[in-house]
């Protein structure tokens, strides 16, 4: 039994990294009591702010058997989006000032920018459909089996169970870290009722370090780390917010106008950060070369066509025209 246990464990490895997986982890399919009281904690500090959906489905959140019945084991992937280059607006005097002095921060001249995750097509469907095949194939070498695929979708506890299956340690930041990877990654699950050689949490290796607690502009993640007030972070201000910015953050934006990754940069697990080799992540031509000033005048017809296979969609052209205006571009 622990052969052939041992032998499907390595199979999803193997076809992990075959369809382009970066790392994969599984862990027993079983009831998340500690995540649980720290969930019901969190939600009763209205850290949710208008995601009103994350105090819905409690159970399904905690408890994977109640998503697939039967359920045995928990397959965790990373899918890496590191980009090869970092997009921001770009001005003829910001490109001077940046050769003048390249230790000079240009932010100021370069402000509007859009989390490196949302670069390319939309990673609920290129990875689901990545997950979908590593399923197809993994019924051909199992037989078989009752399972259901999550891309940041359903009620899925995702950075806990890979913190489980020792994909990362859940950083100050309230991110998934892997020591030799960093935390560029988009995190996927198979729930199924196979089981297979469990994997176990690694250490926490933040240490001492408060680096993305204090360059969070907004204070979102709490002075101790590892709890982020959600209503205060930039990337929920300028996607989940519907109602609009509060005026206080009118001055802590830093040019931020879809998501937010100041607390990615700034860490220093980051470095590891290697470029992926996803087609589907990479930029048009006509993202990469707009400009401050095309930002400013963008029109509906041009935001539906940059953004026509991206997650940016998901704010909406009102959304993201509202707050590129409230970031004082």
């Amino acid at each position: 039994m622990t052969t052939r246990l041992t032998q499907r464990t390595q199979l999803v490895r193997d076809l992990a990294s075959r369809h382009g997986f970066m790392g994969a982890g599984i862990a027993r399919a079983e009831y998340m009591d500690q995540e649980a009281s720290r969930l019901e904690a969190w939600l009763k500090k209205g850290y949710q702010g208008e995601m009103h959906y994350m105090a819905n489905h409690f159970d399904l959140r905690l408890d994977p058997t109640k998503l697939v019945p039967g359920a045995k084991s928990v397959i965790c992937l990373q899918y890496n989006y590191y980009p090869e280059e970092n997009l921001v607006s770009t001005s003829q005097e910001a490109k001077e000032f940046g050769e003048h002095d390249a230790s000079q921060d240009c932010s100021q001249l370069t402000p509007v920018r859009i989390s490196r995750y949302a670069y390319g097509e939309d990673y609920h469907k290129v990875v689901r459909r990545k997950l979908k095949a590593l399923v197809r194939d993994l019924k051909e070498e199992l037989g078989d089996f009752h399972a259901r695929v999550f891309v940041d979708s359903a009620p899925v506890m995702e950075r806990d169970w890979a913190k489980r299956t020792g994909q990362g340690w859940i950083g100050k930041n309230t991110l998934l870290i892997h020591p030799r990877k960093g935390s560029y990654f988009f995190l996927a699950e198979i729930i199924l009722d196979v089981e297979f050689e469990y994997d176990h949490p690694i250490k926490d290796h933040c240490g001492t370090c408060t680096k993305c607690i204090d360059a969070c502009p907004t204070e979102a993640i709490t002075p101790e780390g590892y709890v982020m007030d959600g209503s205060k972070c930039i990337s929920y201000l300028t996607i989940e917010l519907k109602s609009a910015i509060p005026d206080g953050f009118k001055n802590q934006m830093e040019g931020w106008v879809f998501g937010c990754d100041i607390c990615q940069e700034v860490c220093p697990w980051n470095r590891f950060s290697t470029p992926h080799t996803e087609p589907a992540f990479t930029p048009s031509d006509q993202l990469k070369e707009m400009k401050q000033e095309d930002w400013l005048n963008l029109q509906e017809e041009v935001f539906d066509a940059l953004f026509a296979k991206s997650a940016v969609k998901r704010a909406g052209y009102e959304k993201l025209k509202g707050t590129i205006g409230f970031a004082g571009q």
